[in-house]
């Protein structure tokens, strides 16, 4: 058989030729931090509310990890050109390393919530400039096999995570689960300066937005309030108020001398317009499944919690096997693998809107499948079609939007189902009655997000603007 040399340059060997290999580990490893540590506090809080006396601050491990994280992965792209990548790199494992530190050594649960938040800058930051290092050291035949990588990692991490922090739990303690954090972000910062060698150096005169960082902040705060709040009406007015400030942080960006976002990053006739947009709502509305299906399913199907967790499970296979079984397509099939997969997460939250509650439990997990499977299909070309239409001025502020993008997607998802299973009564206990209740409002409340970001995808694989 005759490989052409198209296809060999196209192929997984080449992606790890000339010295990309070290870098390509780097990168997974970055990746992994951020993923890993923003989802293990789910299986250890119970154990540090219990030491630190700090079960009223459950849902602040989180937001404040995602405050952190948002604020960070929108600032890295500046930040990189500012300081360089491998020096902005290395200090990003050094102060993740140092949140860790503080988490694991925590005296009370102040410190410990301290720490978090510096953990969610310093993975933020991390995960960042991994974006940047993918999108100015590797060719673009190789983005879309890069990219289906870091979705690979993300579908991992989101099984492993808790299983990681429950793992460590069973051997010691939960100070144990940061302590290994720290070993490993401690290993990314000192190998960075050396896998990073030839990377963009320090800019002259570059700048940072403090203006759009500081109304960014302001925004995600409100959303991230909402999230944790328990009344539901003071839920949608934060969450209302949170999305107007993001949509102020656009038309403030715009009119501003130094950008934190690329040029017409807000315009929906546009590549990155529509791709931005279409993470944002797509993510917003995959939420809904990680935080309420485990809860759902112990209290209505009987599920043990490990075993409610491996049953979310299916989402992360599928995205997993998809994205590895299309990372080789090129052509016309990226667009159509884009449009394809949100299609597929609508009827995903169709399907688990009508069966998570009393439906065959093989619909439950068709459709957690049917959600992972679309991001699979759809993340790493949307990915790459962004960073395509990019700019070389804009590379790099462009490539790292695309994780702050996401994050805050989740946070507003996180918020909005938050709102939906509130009103259904979960916050006034889990109950038979509360829980078939949130099993369907959690879902349809999110479709109209879905459909929109399903709308914008089909602007990106069709004739938007490059710029």
């Amino acid at each position: 058989m005759i490989v052409s040399a198209e296809t060999r340059q196209n192929s997984w060997g080449d992606l790890l030729a000339n010295g990309r290999g070290p870098r390509f580990a780097l990168i997974c490893l970055g990746v992994w931090l951020n993923a890993a540590d923003s989802l293990v506090t789910a299986t250890i809080m119970p154990s540090v509310g219990a030491q630190l006396g700090g079960y009223a601050y459950f849902s602040w491990a989180t937001a404040g990890f995602l405050v952190g994280a948002i604020l960070a992965g929108a600032s890295s792209g500046r930040i990189s050109e500012k300081f360089g990548l491998r020096g902005a790199t290395a200090i990003a494992g050094a102060i993740m390393t140092a949140g860790c530190i503080l988490s694991a050594l925590a005296p009370d649960v102040g410190t410990f919530l301290v720490g978090r938040l510096i953990q969610g800058f310093g993975s933020g930051w991390i995960s960042g400039f991994a974006m940047v290092a993918i999108a100015l050291l590797f060719p673009e035949r190789h983005l879309a096999r890069v990219f289906a990588s870091v979705t690979f990692i993300w579908g991992i991490a989101t099984i492993l995570g808790p299983l990681f922090g429950g793992a460590v739990l069973e051997a010691g303690t939960w100070r144990d689960v940061f302590w290994l954090f720290a070993l490993q972000a401690g290993v990314f910062s000192l190998a960075a300066p050396f896998l990073l060698k030839g990377s963009a150096k320090a800019s002259v005169g570059s700048a940072i937005p403090w203006v759009q960082l500081g109304v960014l902040g302001t925004g995600v705060a409100a959303i991230a309030l909402a999230d944790v709040v328990r009344s539901a009406t003071l839920a949608i007015g934060l969450v209302l108020v949170g999305v107007a400030i993001l949509a102020l942080v656009i038309w403030i960006d715009n009119r501003a001398r130094v950008r934190l976002l690329p040029h017409r990053a807000g315009d929906l006739r546009t590549v990155c317009g529509s791709g931005y947009f279409a993470m944002f709502a797509l993510t917003s509305a995959t939420m809904g499944f990680a935080i309420y299906a485990p809860p759902i399913l112990q209290k209505l199907r009987g599920f043990t919690p490990l075993g409610a967790g491996y049953a979310i499970g299916s989402e992360s296979a599928a995205w997993t096997l998809a994205a590895m079984l299309v990372a080789g397509a090129t052509g016309a099939w990226d667009g159509r693998w884009i449009r394809f997969g949100t299609l597929l997460l609508v009827a995903s939250l169709a399907v688990l809107a009508l069966t998570l509650a009393n439906g065959p439990f093989v619909w439950v997990l068709t459709g957690g499948a049917l959600m992972g499977a679309a991001f699979g299909f759809s993340w790493s070309f949307m990915s790459r079609r962004v960073l395509m239409a990019l700019s070389q001025e804009d590379k790099a502020i462009g490539s790292s939007a695309i994780t702050a993008v996401r994050q805050t997607g989740a946070a507003a998802g996180s918020a909005i189902s938050g709102v939906a299973a509130n009103l259904g009564g979960f916050s006034e206990g889990l109950t038979t009655q509360s829980a078939r209740a949130t099993s369907f409002w959690v879902f349809v409340a999110v479709i109209p997000l879905a459909v929109a970001g399903t709308w914008a995808a089909f602007r990106l694989t069709g004739p938007a603007e490059r710029a």
